[in-house]
């Protein structure tokens, strides 16, 4: 079965100005939105980057307002959104911009590319939807909703099935309203060429010209080669409370979760007395120890198994002691730890009563 580009392109626009999704990026697609957006939505759901793109704008609504603003207050604009090192090369990117560039995000591919994260996929994003040139924006759905139309089982993880389906969705491109035609793409693989269980075929412009549906061959593609599996590391995160208050600590400047505050915590080891360890360096005397919920968080390559323990001492040691108040609007805490604050609201709300 034959696919004719022009009628590709005309199935696909018509359904998308039909009717489709309103998101807050959509209503004014500057560069500096397109990229903004682009960078919290990966790895991340739409419905959960909506209020912090909202805040984001409120708080940063130009390159150069991103490009003042002190780490500590970006962590906690970011805090919740996970992958971190996102917030810190954007910028260090809008650094890049407003002494290089004027403040004018660049419009050419060399040039975007050279700013700290952004790669091929978020440089075509902007090229396309934002400056309205022909240039491919091939992320997760992209390359679900091609392979499938055209029936490739090529590889999308790897370097040659990149370049593959690349050259393909090059090849279909219009001449014109490019910003409309990638997010339509997008957005197809997004609500009907759906990553988890049966597609929408039923609903899809392009199902009558798609191979895969053709065959009820759907599910066979995007081919993916196995990942590497994560490693797991046990730890302990000791909630340390005094006086109403939380005992912190800041994490180094470089590596994993960088420059964020985080509950004392201790990578388990057989041979290691670990509460021991973790309450020699702070004096502490427990007046209370009382074993918390285990908790899991994933992160890339690393999986976290936690259990928790909440310290009670008689007073304050040197270190950083925060509210309930300063931990939800001062210090930047990662997703990591997430539900163990919200164990501390309920250690703290009791003891406040």
């Amino acid at each position: 079965m034959s696919i004719e580009k022009e009628e590709f392109q005309e199935k696909l626009l018509s359904w998308y100005k039909s009717g489709h999704r309103i998101l807050p990026w959509r209503d004014d697609p500057t560069a500096y939105h397109v990229w903004i957006s682009e960078i919290m939505l990966q790895q991340t759901r739409v419905e959960a980057v909506k209020p912090y793109y909202k805040r984001f704008m409120d708080a940063l609504p130009t390159v150069y307002d991103l490009k003042e603003i002190p780490d500590e207050k970006l962590l906690k604009l970011w805090e919740g959104l996970g992958y971190y090192s996102r917030a810190r090369n954007l910028k260090k990117a809008a650094c890049k911009i407003v002494e290089e560039y004027d403040g004018k995000i660049p419009d050419t591919y060399e040039e975007l590319i050279s700013l700290p994260g952004i790669g091929d996929y978020t440089a075509g994003a902007i090229l396309s939807i934002a400056y309205q040139k022909p240039y491919p924006a091939l992320d997760g759905n992209v390359f679900r909703v091609l392979t499938r139309v055209f029936a490739n089982p090529v590889d999308i993880l790897s370097t040659q099935g990149k370049k593959e389906i690349r050259d393909l969705l090059l090849s279909i491109l219009p001449t014109s309203d490019n910003s409309s035609f990638t997010q339509a793409l997008m957005e197809l693989g997004a609500v009907v060429c759906i990553p988890s269980g049966e597609p929408h075929c039923h609903e899809c412009p392009l199902k009558h010209m798609c191979i895969a549906h053709q065959n009820h061959q759907e599910l066979l593609y995007p081919v993916k080669s196995a990942k590497k599996k994560r490693k797991i590391e046990t730890r302990y995160v000791f909630l340390i409370t005094c006086n109403h208050k939380v005992l912190l600590r800041k994490r180094p400047e470089t590596g994993l979760l960088a420059n964020f505050y985080e509950f004392p915590n201790e990578l388990v080891e057989e041979t290691t007395d670990v509460m021991d360890e973790i309450l020699k360096p702070f004096s502490i005397h427990p007046k209370k120890i009382e074993e918390l919920r285990s908790c899991k968080h994933i992160f890339t390559h690393i999986e976290w198994h936690m259990i928790g323990y909440h310290i009670e001492v008689e007073k304050e040691t040197d270190g950083i002691w925060a509210t309930l108040e300063e931990l939800e609007h001062i210090y930047p805490l990662p997703n990591a730890f997430i539900k163990y604050k919200q164990v501390l609201e309920n250690i703290l709300g009791k003891s406040t009563k």
